[in-house]
């Protein structure tokens, strides 16, 4: 087939996907488990992990001249199959023919990801934060740096595709590395099994060299007010009338504490009332006395009467 001055005739979009369907189908038949990029709309990526790859590789100009068809090529559904591992991502590209690329990438060096994990030491609170990309400035800042972050640059990246063109990156090429950015959307912790390292290490530095002003014990961990002023045994200022007040929450050391409290009260009241007793019995001893030896003497002094 000739093509007139060496262009080949223009395929619309449409039949770009049917076309990309067509070989599709043709894996899926050979019993060849396959993963495609799918990509509703224009926009390739949505989340925090996926936007932030796309950004990595529109940074560098090494890659500015070949990223603009690439990103027509995912878009028309042309990458049939995407996978990714440790290292490494391989995948299939339709287009004049059926295409093979491989991309390697180099693991985060450990002194490196040791010091975006302390960096942001105390910032992410839960896996679920980190993979959904809620994360504070700063250590999305950290994390996106240039150089030094998690992301990889063109030196850390070797692009192969079994395609004629000549260049490093070709359009299908360029076509998978959109297509990361849109499989980290479905799947974030990818990004973490390309690059070598283990998300979790990120959560389990939480709370290292945070600042003691910062540290707050949980609410578990707080005794309500009625629990301090039973332990203690002092009464604090009621802000509510206690008739429409809810019940006190009381922990199992609490209930202890007034059960042993309950017991001892009865013995204590006892032995105060006894001791009251004694004293009142002894002050009162000097004036019973007084009053026998007054009667005696008013009975000397009466007359006795005949016999």
């Amino acid at each position: 087939m000739s093509y007139h001055f060496g262009w080949r005739p223009y395929v619309s979009v449409a039949e770009k996907r049917r076309q990309a369907e067509r070989k599709l189908a043709k894996l899926q038949k050979r019993g060849r488990s396959v993963a495609p990029v799918r990509i509703e709309g224009r926009t390739i990526a949505n989340s925090f992990w996926g936007q932030s790859w796309c950004t990595n590789l529109e940074r560098y100009s090494d890659y500015e001249n070949r990223l603009p068809r690439g990103r027509t090529y995912v878009r028309n559904g042309s990458v049939v199959d995407l996978q990714i591992a440790k290292g490494e991502v391989a995948a299939m590209v339709a287009g004049s023919d059926l295409y093979k690329i491989k991309i390697a990438i180099a693991p985060v060096k450990r002194a490196r990801w040791k010091a975006i994990c302390r960096d942001c030491a105390g910032t992410i609170d839960s896996l679920v934060e980190l993979l959904q990309g809620r994360l504070a400035k700063g250590v999305m800042d950290r994390v996106c740096r240039e150089g030094d972050g998690l992301f990889p640059s063109p030196g850390e990246i070797k692009l192969s595709c079994s395609c004629p063109d000549w260049a490093d990156m070709c359009k299908h090429v360029a076509a998978v590395l959109y297509g990361v950015g849109a499989r980290l959307d479905e799947k974030p912790q990818l990004l973490f099994v390309l690059r070598g390292v283990n998300e979790n290490e990120l959560i389990a530095s939480a709370g290292r060299g945070l600042p003691l002003s910062k540290a707050t014990p949980s609410a578990a961990k707080v005794l309500d007010d009625r629990d301090v002023a039973v332990l203690f045994g002092i009464e604090l200022a009621e802000t509510a009338n206690s008739d429409t007040s809810p019940p006190s929450r009381r922990t199992p050391a609490v209930q202890d504490f007034e059960e042993e409290k309950g017991a001892a009260e009865p013995n204590a009241l006892a032995a105060k009332q006894g001791k009251s007793s004694r004293a009142s019995l002894t002050k009162c001893e000097p004036d019973r006395v007084t009053r026998v030896r007054a009667r005696k003497r008013r009975a000397q002094r009466r007359p006795h009467r005949a016999a």
